[in-house]
């Protein structure tokens, strides 16, 4: 069923309930909770409050695998090696193990139960390329990076300038400081500033697309033609998280998960010669198991440095700055 029109606000917060619309609205919640509705937070539009808080991130993942949330080990493997509290300002981290969306000027991060559903939806497997439009503080981006592996692609296009630089700065920290970046062969995504809307016609598709902003449909087609045959879309599509499976050339499958409330997509602004300002997503050279390159279009390596003198496969040498440049 779709979500309740009932919304209220509450300062930044606003009120609604929901469930997922394939299950009754007894089973969109944890295991013996007899409520036919459950009233949930949003913060700007998007939705959450699913599950109940955790005390830490192992305590609010307990919780999202018991609420079906989180259903599959690489999904649960991905949550509980990235704190989700590394992502939050420091003063507002006391709230970053409830499932509650989360804004704080341009900085936004999803409900963790709406991260769950992505994560779950994408399908993820080691190898594939990803595209994240709205790629926001980099915490998707990240997770997802630790199941694709040293020879995906993971790329994130934020619409500002800001919020890309934070990302930066979190996937740094991360890196150099988690130790979870030791027990994963890890997919470094790279973010770049500009409007999804505005992706230049000559970039390749993707295996994985995700879009963290409410899709119109007149953008539908746009957002389908990023793909390649045989990838997935999961996108807000007219107020529900939909999954979009690209089967053919002109053939495509369509599910929806979960009825959701996202900000809109910002439509493109031109620039003063009225021309768009295209979003390019350059390719990094690629690179087998050998070090020799791999044909084109296979995607790029993950690691700038990977293939340099010294690296040892497996090792997970961490990035210095002092050691290497990276792009």
């Amino acid at each position: 069923m779709p979500a309740s029109s009932h919304i209220t606000r509450t300062g930044t917060y606003f009120e609604t309930t929901y469930w997922p619309l394939t299950e009754g609205p007894t089973k969109a919640f944890k295991p013996g909770c007899e409520k036919k509705r459950q009233s949930c937070l949003i913060v700007i539009l998007n939705m959450g409050g699913a599950v109940s808080a955790g005390e830490d991130n192992d305590e609010l993942i307990d919780n999202l695998k018991e609420a079906q949330y989180i259903r599959t080990d690489l999904v649960e493997q991905a949550f509980r090696a990235i704190d989700r509290a590394d992502y939050y300002l420091e003063e507002f981290k006391e709230n970053a193990y409830k499932d509650l969306a989360w804004k704080h000027g341009n900085i936004h991060l999803s409900a963790p139960c709406i991260y769950s559903e992505v994560m779950e939806a994408l399908d993820l497997q080691p190898g594939l390329s990803f595209l994240n439009l709205g790629s926001g503080t980099g915490y998707l981006s990240s997770m997802v990076g630790l199941i694709l592996g040293p020879f995906g692609v993971n790329h994130g296009v934020e619409l500002h300038s800001d919020v890309t630089e934070y990302a930066k700065q979190k996937l740094d920290v991360f890196i150099r400081t988690s130790d979870s970046f030791d027990k994963f062969d890890f997919c470094e995504p790279s973010f770049v500033t500009g409007n999804c809307l505005e992706i230049a016609p000559d970039c390749c598709q993707y295996d994985r697309v995700y879009c963290g902003a409410g899709v119109q449909k007149e953008h539908e087609e746009y957002m389908k033609n990023l793909l390649k045959v045989g990838g997935i879309l999961v996108m807000p599509l007219e107020e529900k998280l939909t999954k979009i499976t690209r089967t053919g050339p002109s053939a495509w499958e369509t599910k929806k998960i979960l009825a959701v409330s996202f900000a809109p997509l910002v439509q493109p602004c031109r620039s003063e010669s009225g021309q768009p300002r295209l979003v390019q997503l350059r390719s990094a050279p690629v690179h087998s198991t050998t070090g020799r390159a791999q044909p084109a279009g296979s995607g790029p390596a993950c690691y700038p440095w990977q293939h340099q003198e010294g690296y040892a496969p497996g090792s997970h040498q961490r990035r210095w700055t002092e050691e290497h440049t990276y792009v």
